[in-house]
């Protein structure tokens, strides 16, 4: 059965490639400084900071979506403080389904880019500290070279997980039309509809970017490569 995207679906998948890439970036930028901490301090807080980081590959969406949920509503912190400034609440916002993929899919970020940190030799730092390199320009011009497998692992699963996510995003961002329906809730209220033509056309979509997504990462970032 031929099935042809309507005009919610494609309003869904633009969307949601509009959530990833925005998600994507602001991972990248507050993930980078913290994978660089968790791959070269000796505190010991380094553990527990790590597992706080980690907390959201092993805690159910619907937990941290029901805690965000609550910060970010009017008797919240983040929700008294949004208010304060103006902005108003963030819950079943475009803003408020940012922040919760924002903390749902950093680790899959932060991991990435703290391996590829940690891989790169002590020597090649002391190197250019002996040459007077500032620590700026030592991360900038050597640590980001030779850690750019890792970027390209980071940015490709934190967007592909934020593409992924439905749990979190319907608790936070509800199931509004063209402000917070994402791809995965448009499926959902198919299948509830009983489209499953129409379930089955995104649902197929989302298998083939994810076969993708992963092609991609093991054909140009092989764990297995020996030099």
């Amino acid at each position: 059965m031929e099935y042809s995207l309507s005009p919610a679906d494609l309003s869904a998948i633009w969307l949601t490639l509009k959530l990833a890439t925005v998600v994507t970036f602001i991972l990248l930028l507050i993930g980078t400084p913290i994978a660089w901490w968790l791959a070269r301090t000796g505190s010991r807080w380094r553990g527990a900071a790590g597992a706080l980081v980690a907390l959201p590959i092993v805690l159910p969406p619907t937990v941290i979506g029901f805690y965000l949920l609550l910060a970010m509503g009017p008797n919240g912190l983040i929700g008294q403080l949004t208010q304060s400034l103006g902005v108003g609440l963030l819950p079943f916002t475009f803003a408020g389904l940012v922040i919760a993929s924002v903390f749902y899919s950093l680790p899959f970020v932060v991991q990435p880019l703290q391996n590829a940190f940690e891989s790169i030799p002590e020597r090649v730092l002391e190197t250019a500290a002996t040459l007077r390199a500032s620590k700026p320009d030592t991360f900038f011009s050597v640590v980001l070279p030779l850690a750019k497998r890792g970027f390209i692992s980071a940015a490709v699963l934190g967007f592909a997980h934020t593409v992924g996510e439905f749990g979190i995003v319907l608790m936070i961002g509800g199931n509004i039309p063209e402000q917070t329906r994402v791809v995965s809730v448009q499926i959902y209220d198919h299948v509830e509809a009983m489209e499953y033509a129409a379930a089955h056309g995104l649902s197929a979509g989302m298998l083939a970017f994810s076969f993708a997504v992963l092609l991609l990462l093991y054909t140009f970032n092989p764990t297995g490569k020996r030099k």
